[in-house]
């Protein structure tokens, strides 16, 4: 069984490695998706994988890397047209939105 979420990410999270450090913690459990910067100073990601391993990076989330510091990760379930695991295989950084 595959869980989706799409995740907001709010507080100091760009310019300090955010993107990268999902891509690398979401690799080493599993996870597929994909992670951007938007405008608004937040990061943006949609995560789909066993469930486990999708909450897991989402605790993940709640702190981020060493120089982030998260103010709030808000979780909803991704929709059909954001996560399609049948076509994406990995974790990928996209532009910003």
């Amino acid at each position: 069984m595959k869980n989706a979420l799409h995740l907001r990410v709010r507080g100091r999270v760009q310019g300090v490695g955010y993107r990268a450090s999902m891509c690398d913690e979401a690799q080493r459990l599993g996870v597929s998706g994909w992670v951007r910067n938007r405008h608004d100073g937040s990061v943006e990601a949609v995560a789909w994988g066993p469930p486990d391993a999708v909450a897991r990076l989402v605790v993940w989330a709640g702190h981020g890397p060493r120089w982030a510091s998260v103010d709030a990760v808000d979780t909803r379930p991704a929709r059909d047209d954001e996560a399609a695991p049948d076509t994406t295989h990995g974790f990928a950084t996209r532009p910003t939105a």
